[in-house]
């Protein structure tokens, strides 16, 4: 079978109507372990770069924080002697975050896994950056030992590349205006005008100042509605 080639000078181009959404599993097992075994790769979709030569808005592609970048980048140590990979950029760094995930195969049980871990972009110079939206998750594969004399696990990394996703959070909108514009859409306030003709109507013998004193009745739309309800959910 042809292997299919979806990148050129770096960046990746899918036929229209085609976008690439794989999940963890399959950037691990079907991706990241064929480019470190030297496998054939499903399709040619992701890049080979060094991602922190680039500032991640400086990265191929769009840029766009809906639209996920992924690249194949080498482990650049930070040190001559050690494992420590370099994260810094010409005008910031990547540092990590939160704790490590472990990924299984569902179909394989060869002593490989894989560790996704999670990074964002500081601006500036370490260790007081400014916390940019950028995030990278960086897919490692690792080889599992068990110890015989206990159920203990020893992970060692398989390899010299690493796989990296790239993608911008989007910014929360919690400004005064325009959480109360959340608020708004978000709880509607309703009201009852058949409430409103009927208290017009049985109050029309009383005088013209007391009648202008309307008591509305707001209907919330958290009530449940006769006719049901609807919701809406939100790589």
């Amino acid at each position: 079978m042809e292997k299919l080639n979806f990148v050129k000078n770096g960046v990746s181009r899918l036929p229209p109507g085609f976008r690439f959404q794989p999940t963890d599993e399959e950037l691990v097992f079907q991706y990241l372990k064929c480019k470190v075994f030297s496998f054939p790769l499903p399709a040619s979709i992701i890049p080979q770069i060094n991602v922190c030569s680039y500032d991640p808005w400086d990265l191929p592609g769009n840029c766009d924080y809906e639209q996920e970048r992924y690249f194949f980048s080498s482990k650049e140590s930070k040190y001559r002697n050690g494992n420590r990979m370099n994260r810094k950029t010409n005008c910031g760094y990547w540092k990590a975050t939160g704790s490590d995930k472990k990924i299984s195969s569902s179909t394989s049980n060869d002593g490989i896994m894989g560790i996704r871990k999670t990074l964002v972009f500081y601006q500036g110079k370490s260790p007081n950056g400014s916390k940019t939206d950028w995030v990278l998750h960086e897919y490692r594969l690792v080889g599992v030992e068990t110890s015989a004399c206990n159920s203990t696990q020893n992970l060692n990394e398989i390899g010299d590349w690493v796989l990296c996703r790239v993608l911008m959070k989007k910014r929360s909108r919690e400004s005064d205006g325009g959480t109360t514009h959340n608020m708004n859409m978000q709880n509607p306030r309703l009201f009852d005008f058949m409430m409103v003709s009927n208290r017009s109507n049985s109050s029309s013998s009383s005088s013209c100042s007391s009648s202008s004193n309307y008591n509305f009745m707001e209907v919330s739309s958290n009530a449940p509605d006769q006719e049901g309800t609807s919701g809406y959910a939100d790589f």
